[in-house]
């Protein structure tokens, strides 16, 4: 007898913005001002961590902003 699978919802995809980190915040959160002016706060995505990589001001990142709240977001990548 063949299961009745039911369709999950996809989640939501962010928007990825380029930035740069102004500085860090207590509990692994970054001020990042975005290339097009705006400031969010940011938290280090779970893979970042896992692997100790280190965000220091200054750097270059890629920030993927949530569609629900854009003044909020996380850091998924940092640039060389």
């Amino acid at each position: 007898m063949a299961k009745n699978k039911q369709k999950t919802p996809q989640k939501e995809e962010g928007i990825q913005v380029e930035g740069s980190v102004i500085e860090p915040l207590p509990n692994a959160m970054f001020r990042v001002e975005l290339d097009n002016g705006h400031k969010v706060l940011a938290h280090i995505s779970g893979k970042m961590r896992m692997h100790y990589i280190r965000i220091l001001p200054g750097d270059r990142v890629l920030v993927e902003l949530s569609p629900y709240d854009l003044t909020r977001g996380r850091v998924v990548f940092r640039y060389k």
